[in-house]
This record gives structure tokens, sequence and C-alpha cells, in this order.
């Protein structure tokens, strides 16, 4: 079984190669270049390509990887909205992903950028260092006692509810598909939480909770679910996260938010707009009237790039989960569960 992977740094190159040792039938090279109908014809030779959410897995990408041979596209990430699953299907490739690698990661992630926004931590840092000292524009609010509302509750979001109810606050959860059964085994729901059907209780989330975070899958439902007309339900002055995916938020209906003072800190771990800059080093760059800078400009906004996933144990559960997939694809047995696409 011989794999390229695509758009590698150094941590992926590390990462694996530790886990290759237990592969013996795999072989695997890295190229740092992204995966794009421009670079698909280098997959010439191998069985399998491995991309990452940044990847561009759309049709004329599949049909050049499927003409050169290749019959499966592993995802190092959970998410697969980058892959046109049904041009996949067509072509007869089997995609898989990596279902889920370190909820607590992604939760904790969440919790540290509602933290450093909503207390302004990123601006305090950069006025000590530059022996400032006052504290005139970092008041934030206490998050005891306030109200969390978690939109997603699968295991990310069922592992913020309990970061939260840690720090005293009452937790309300809405999902399109509630999973209540993950929930209870999670013991998640008692008489500090609630979880409600998305379909008939965002309203009720948005008006009540104190902090909104998102943690749902990215579909034509949830598109752009976060608007001009959802963000004007909510509280004055809600801390809003999200570390799910970019175009589950209008950003201009985001920026019109912040400026209104209807949101009052954003931690964003991802953006509609970020394909562009995901894991590139753009210092060089002037970004100018980007939506990048737009956000950057905001006191109360705190960004990172899609780096809330980002730790060690996460990074080895991708490798064993991405390793066990092209092994059981080699040697014709199951796949890791629930690690299907198509």
């Amino acid at each position: 079984m011989k794999i390229l992977f695509y758009g590698t740094a150094s941590y992926d190159k590390d990462s694996f190669t530790k886990e290759l040792k237990d592969y013996p039938d795999v072989k695997i090279d890295f190229t740092e270049t992204n995966l794009t109908p421009m670079t698909a014809p280098l997959a010439r030779g191998y069985d399998a390509v491995c991309a990452f959410v940044n990847a561009d897995c759309g049709a004329m990408t599949l049909e050049i990887l499927s003409g050169f041979g290749v019959k499966l596209v592993l995802m190092r990430c959970a998410g697969f909205d980058a892959v046109n699953v049904e041009v996949a299907k067509d072509l007869g490739m089997k995609v898989t992903r990596v279902p889920a690698y370190s909820p607590e990661a992604i939760a904790e992630h969440a919790m540290g950028l509602a933290l450093c926004a909503n207390r302004r931590i990123h601006k305090g840092y950069i006025r000590v260092r530059e022996n400032n000292f006052d504290l005139t524009g970092l008041v934030g609010v206490t998050l005891h006692g306030k109200t969390a509302g978690i939109i997603g509750t699968g295991r990310i979001g069922a592992a913020l509810c309990r970061i939260c109810k840690g720090f005293g606050m009452y937790v309300i959860g809405a999902d399109l598909y509630p999973n209540q059964k993950l929930i209870d085994e999670e013991h998640v729901v008692d008489e500090y939480v609630e979880i409600k059907d998305g379909k008939v209780d965002y309203d009720s989330l948005y008006s009540r909770a104190d902090l909104i975070s998102l943690h749902a899958f990215l579909n034509e439902e949830s598109y752009h679910m976060i608007n001009d007309d959802s963000i004007s339900k909510m509280k004055d002055g809600v801390i809003f996260v999200n570390t799910a995916r970019g175009a589950l938020v209008d950003s201009n209906a985001l920026i019109r938010g912040i400026r209104a003072g209807k949101i009052g800190a954003a931690g964003l771990d991802v953006y509609e707009e970020e394909n562009a800059n995901v894991y590139q080093d753009r210092e060089d760059e002037i970004l100018g009237s980007s939506i990048t800078a737009r956000f950057c400009s905001f006191p109360n906004v705190v960004m990172t790039s899609h780096q809330a996933f980002f730790t060690k144990e996460a990074l080895g559960e991708i490798a064993r989960v991405t390793l066990d997939n092209a092994q059981a694809f080699a040697h014709g047995t199951d796949f890791v569960p629930r690690s299907v696409v198509c």
C-alpha cells in the first residue's frame, strides 16, 4: 500500500512516522504541496492519497486521481466537506475520515478562546510587554452563574458541557439531531443541563445564552445558521465562539454584530474565508481589507488558524486511525467504526 500525503508539515511527518513501525505493509511519501486538481497528478503510481481539511477534493481532483488508479482517499480530519462525496461514489473510490481524534482538545481550545476574548487576555499581554499596565478597556464578565449555549451536542459539545459545568455555568445544548444517548452515557445531563431539539429551540438558546459555542456539522441546513437574524435574537454582549466550521457563520453579519455591540467578545478558530490562510505563513503580505484583517482590528476578537485540534494526543490518534484504515483497505478487513464516508 503506497500513500502520498499531501499538505504535510513537520508535525504530520513526526506523528505518522512514529506510528508507521506498526504498519509494515504501508509505505508513505510526504509532500508539502496541498491536494488540488493541479497537484493530483503527483499521485501517479500510488494506491491512496491522504489529505487534510484545507485540501481541494472536488470533482476534478477526484477524477484525475481515479484516472491514475488511486482508489482510496484518507482524510486525516473529522470533517469531509472538502470532498465531493457523490463523485467519489460514482468513481468507485473509498473515502475515510478520522471521526473523533480528541474531542477534549477542541472543547478546551473553545473555552480558551472564550476566556481570552472575554477577559481581553491577548490585549493585556501585549500591554505588559510594552510596559503599559493600564486596565482600561480590559473588563470582562464572570462566567460563573452564567448560561452557556452549546450548538452541536456530539462528543465535542459534550466535552464542552463538562467544562462549562466545572465553571459553575448552566448549560443549554441544542442540535438538529440530538444524540441523547451519547449525552446520557457521558453523564452530562443533570439538573444543570438542558438538551434541546435545535429544529425548534435554537431561538431559546440564542435569547438565554451568555456564551454561545458552535460544534455543529456543516450541511445545507446549518450553512450560515449564524446570520443577522440569529444574532439579533442573542443577548447584548454575548460571548461567541466558533471552532467547528467557518461557513456556519455569515462573517459580515458577525462583523455587524460586533460593531453594534451585540457580540461582546468573539473567539474564532475557523471562519468562512480562511482557506487561503490555513497553515500558510503570510507574514510578509499585506492583507488589506480582508475579512481576516477586519476581524483582527477588533480588540474583543481572538483568532487562531484551525488550531483547536492541535495536541500531541490528537496527532497520535489521527495517525493511528488513518493508518488503520489504510491497512484495512489493503487487507480487505473492517475499517475503523464511523470512519467510512463512502
